[in-house]
């Protein structure tokens, strides 16, 4: 169904330019596109009933490891840090192969469909046992999301002092093979596309200066986005001063990492300069704040990034450093924690779900999406106001206060990928078996 009449939603919160909230709103949806909004509209092969209902854009997830979900709650990484939880995981993970990538990638995709997102990045670093980014890509597919994957890498193993071991590690000159490849087989820079493509060396703690270089050479000449974790917890500032001596806004400056095409993943301890330089050069940030506080890493700066002009999108990180995947916690952590650190009127629940939407969208380079309006992409989230969640709030449209936490509807590109709370694109229970049964060979050694 793409062609459609999406009728008498009691709220439109539309994102848009104006940042319109519409009330009795209708939209008309034809070829993935949204053609028309307003009152009253008729004239469509098939209705759907918003009644009852606040619709907003397809919220955006601009950071997972989706490969992650297959490993949540590991008792050794439970209470761990940053780096002493990488080291809990890396054996584990070095056992995974093509299907753990596929399976993984179609559960984590149905977790976040079901929270209301409709366009999601995911960061690959490891490729062990055969395993490609291509099973991730072929795996969206079917799922129906919007899929903006990174072919991430790690080069530095245990034996050159680096965190991972050995075998998870790659040659840099087979990791750039590769992200050309991956690029020419599968980035489309189209509008309305289902699948972008971008390059992501792990962390600049897990690759060679050359290699970050090399692979901002690259994206420039292909035209695809750069994307790396970056200043995610005092560790890793205290890695880059004495690994480089400077900062890691500093270090990712010298290498070319700054720019519109450009999204770095937490960003906790930037600092004012950092910062600044961040709004100068329109470089992105994904907010994890789900993960941060997990891991203990801290709150990040998001008030002040956004006041300065940094865009600021969401993203849920890795289910084994998060331990779930619901982009709609991520929105009402978001706007609790910048409470916590500035005040009860630091952050509201509309501009947290802008974060989640269009500011998503902004850092991604998707400008055609997580907005409601006449040209943009018909990827819609309907939320039932009419339940539990929402009984006695006075403000249904302040959704991430008082509010449903997973959506009745998800359309994408106009196609319903979630109905009434279901998935329509894929047998769940059976991809939740199979993912149980990796979960526990893994967890057995195998």
């Amino acid at each position: 169904m793409t062609d459609f009449l999406l009728k008498n939603a009691e709220t439109l919160l539309t994102m848009d330019d104006d940042r319109q909230v519409l009330k009795s709103a209708d939209i008309r949806v034809r070829d993935g596109v949204i053609v028309e909004i307003g009152q009253g509209l008729q004239g469509a092969e098939a209705t759907v009933d918003a009644s009852g209902t606040v619709v907003t854009p397809g919220l955006v997830n601009t950071h997972h490891h989706l490969y992650q979900n297959l490993t949540r709650a590991v008792p050794g990484g439970q209470d761990a840090l940053l780096f002493g939880w990488l080291q809990t995981l890396y054996p584990i993970w070095s056992r995974m192969g093509p299907e753990h990538l596929q399976v993984s990638t179609q559960l984590g995709l149905a977790e976040l469909a079901l929270s209301g997102c409709s366009l999601t990045s995911d960061h690959l670093y490891l490729f062990p046992n055969g395993g490609r980014l291509d099973d991730t890509i072929h795996a969206a597919a079917e799922v129906g999301l919007r899929f903006h994957p990174t072919r991430g890498a790690m080069s530095i193993g245990e034996s050159d002092g680096g965190l991972p071991p050995d075998s998870l590690v790659e040659r840099e000159a087979d990791i750039l093979e590769d992200m050309i490849r991956v690029v020419d087989a599968f980035h489309d820079p189209s509008e309305g596309s289902m699948c972008r493509v971008g390059l992501a060396p792990c962390s600049p703690f897990s690759v060679s200066r050359e290699l970050m270089r090399d692979a901002a050479v690259l994206a420039r000449d292909k035209g695809v986005m750069l994307h790396t974790h970056l200043a995610e917890n005092d560790e890793d500032i205290a890695y880059s001063e004495a690994k480089f001596g400077c900062r890691p806004g500093q270090y990712a400056e010298e290498l070319g990492w700054t720019g519109d095409d450009v999204w770095h993943a937490h960003c906790v301890k930037l600092d004012v300069e950092e910062i600044d330089l961040f709004a100068k050069t329109r470089t992105g940030v994904a907010h994890c704040p789900c993960s941060n506080c997990r891991l203990g890493s801290g709150v990040a700066p998001v008030r002040q990034m956004r006041d300065a002009g940094v865009k600021v999108g969401l993203g849920v990180d890795g289910s084994a450093s998060n331990d779930m995947a619901n982009l709609w916690d991520e929105a009402r952590q978001a706007m609790l924690l910048q409470r916590v650190a500035n005040g009860a009127d630091a952050m509201s629940a509309y501009e947290a779900l802008e974060i989640a939407t269009r500011g998503g969208a902004d850092v991604l380079g998707r400008p055609d999406c997580g907005r409601i309006a006449i040209g943009k992409r018909a990827d819609l989230a309907v939320w039932d106001v009419s339940g539990l969640a929402s009984s006695g709030s006075w403000d249904p449209a302040a959704l991430v206060l008082a509010g449903p936490r997973q959506v009745r509807d998800l359309f994408v590109e106009g196609r319903q990928v979630v109905a009434w709370g279901r998935m329509t694109t894929l047998d769940l229970s059976a991809v939740i078996r199979r993912h149980g049964e990796m979960t526990q060979a893994l967890a057995n050694g195998a």
